[in-house]
């Protein structure tokens, strides 16, 4: 058992897209992410998704609508509804989601993160 400091695990890396193993809760992993621009629409079929924002702001698109999302707000993604995350700035957000979750869901692409680094 250890604390973590958010704050300097945010700090160990920059990159857009490329989530971050933290913690692990059951079945589920504790995520750290930065992003900023547009994503792509996908959806995870058997995993709900929670984006926690601890830092700057975002939109989760939704074929139904969007979402603002701001620091210290989350929104949960069911499964099975398509999504597309949108920042115009950076966004460092919290991500709770099961070990299965596939960063880009249905689609497999150039952005797929098929393993995740502990940080």
């Amino acid at each position: 058992m250890e604390k973590v400091n958010i704050s300097e695990k945010l700090a160990k890396f920059s990159e857009h897209w490329n989530p971050k193993i933290v913690g692990e809760l059951n079945d589920s992993y504790v995520k750290l992410v930065k992003f900023q621009g547009d994503f792509l629409f996908h959806k995870h079929d058997h995993e709900d998704e929670l984006f926690l924002v601890l830092k700057g702001k975002f939109t989760m698109r939704l074929r139904t609508g969007d979402v603002e999302l701001r620091e210290g707000e989350f929104f949960i993604v069911p499964k099975g509804v398509e999504h597309c995350p949108v920042a115009q700035e950076e966004v460092s957000v919290m991500l709770l989601e099961p070990k299965t979750t596939l960063n880009t869901g249905n689609v497999v692409n150039e952005r797929t993160k098929q393993k995740l680094d502990w940080i």
